[in-house]
């Protein structure tokens, strides 16, 4: 049976989600704490293993991960404690005394017919946080925000984004990687600067596409921050888009300002349709989600 688990993790001390020999990783941390509290080795049950809407890499954070887990019925029906809580309840809290303080599973429910923590996503929603004043540097979120010296014009970063919207070929904002597409379907691309709420103040950027190659969200970051600093023209994002070449676009921004915030999922009835239909897509192209550069293993 298949389990949907929703986390949130800070990426911090993480070498990245994938798990890599002799490096903290946050899958090899969740699957570790999971052989704990479902006593697999000892019962002689399969190892949990964990498949993620998006792989982010060494620094990148979550607030939305989602991630599904298949357990057998006897490690499920085992989970139930005396006071009779659901079993979702059960694994949630259980793991919330094994897992290290930097990631938590806030929910895990038996998951709907077809579903697939991957394939079956419509979305991501990833935010990127500056803040370009003194001011705005708030110690206590440095590993989260961004730190510039240059104010930024968030009109003139608005305006160069909107040409890169739709369905694109990212080649100029990505690391290529031999047999991988680099056309994404780029849904949202907006700054503003919020005026109330944890980031008021901060110049603040929302990403949204069906996926990411690596490094495309921090490649398109960096480029709009030329734009909002003055150094390049408004005009300029389109003009690296347009020339698929990956030199020509704007510096890859640190890691720590990335967050993956929402991984958006079609009705139930649609679930096993939209996971046929991207699995045939991307299996033969081993895709990255979005995160820093450098990771040392493949992604899927």
């Amino acid at each position: 049976m298949r389990v949907r688990l929703d986390i949130a993790y800070d990426g911090t001390d993480f070498a990245g989600w994938a798990r890599q020999p002799a490096l903290r990783t946050v899958q090899g941390s969740l699957e570790d704490a999971l052989t704990t509290v479902l006593r697999s080795a000892q019962r002689d049950e399969p190892t949990p293993r964990v498949q993620v809407a998006g792989r982010t890499d060494s620094g990148v954070h979550a607030r939305g991960q989602v991630a599904h887990v298949d357990l057998t019925p006897r490690q499920w029906a085992a989970l139930p404690d005396r006071a009779g809580r659901p079993a979702g309840e059960c694994l949630v809290t259980r793991l919330g005394g094994v897992l290290p303080r930097d990631v938590v599973v806030r929910a895990a429910s038996v998951a709907p017919a077809g579903f697939d923590a991957r394939f079956s996503a419509l979305q991501r929603r990833y935010a990127y946080r500056v803040a370009d004043r003194p001011d705005l540097r708030d110690p206590l979120r440095r590993a989260e925000v961004l730190w510039t010296r240059r104010p930024l014009d968030v009109d003139a970063m608005h305006e160069a984004a909107l040409p890169l919207l739709g369905v694109r070929d990212f080649a100029a904002f990505c690391k290529p990687r031999p047999g991988a597409t680099t056309i994404r379907e780029l849904v949202e691309l907006t700054w503003a600067r919020p005026t109330g709420g944890p980031d008021a103040g901060l110049v603040v950027a929302t990403v949204r596409a069906d996926a990411f190659c690596h490094n495309m969200v921090r490649a398109l970051v960096g480029t709009s921050l030329a734009v909002g600093e003055g150094r390049r023209s408004t005009a300029w994002p389109a003009q690296v888009l347009a020339s698929r070449e990956r030199s020509a676009a704007g510096g890859v921004v640190p890691p720590h300002g990335l967050t993956l915030e929402e991984v958006v999922y079609p009705p139930d009835a649609e679930l096993a349709a939209r996971a046929e239909r991207v699995r045939a897509v991307r299996m033969d192209e081993d895709v990255w989600e979005d995160a820093p550069g450098g990771g040392a293993v493949a992604r899927g």
